[in-house]
């Protein structure tokens, strides 16, 4: 059964922006801590956003001052707002929640992931 659906994936030119949004169900959404990890073939996944259920966020080093990861209560969607895109920063993007924050390192629930590809 989907509970996590992702959209907004494409492909972009270095320096642009792309945000990614994820729903999830009512029940998924307000009892998890949510997130976002990527992959790039042949790579480990990373996790490189996360929000708490009660709103505190973290972010991968990488992605730090340029990525933005929000959620919107009455939708039960997290998104990920990605500026000043970087080739590195191609992969498959998925959204994940975990019951716990350091839970995410293995999250419980994942989508099925969106592409996501920054030319140069």
């Amino acid at each position: 059964q989907v509970q996590l659906v992702e959209s907004g994936g494409g492909l972009v030119q270095a320096g642009g922006s792309l945000r990614l949004s994820c729903a999830a169900s009512e029940s998924i959404f307000r009892q998890n801590h949510m997130g976002w990890y990527r992959q790039a073939p042949g790579k480990q996944r990373e996790l490189v956003a996360a929000i708490h259920r009660q709103g505190g966020a973290d972010y991968a080093d990488s992605v730090k001052g340029r990525f933005t990861i929000s959620s919107d209560n009455a939708r039960n969607t997290v998104s990920l707002q990605m500026d000043s895109l970087k080739p590195e920063d191609t992969g498959v993007y998925q959204c994940v929640a975990a019951g716990h924050w350091s839970a995410l390192k293995t999250p419980q629930y994942w989508g099925q992931g969106t592409q996501v590809t920054v030319s140069s």
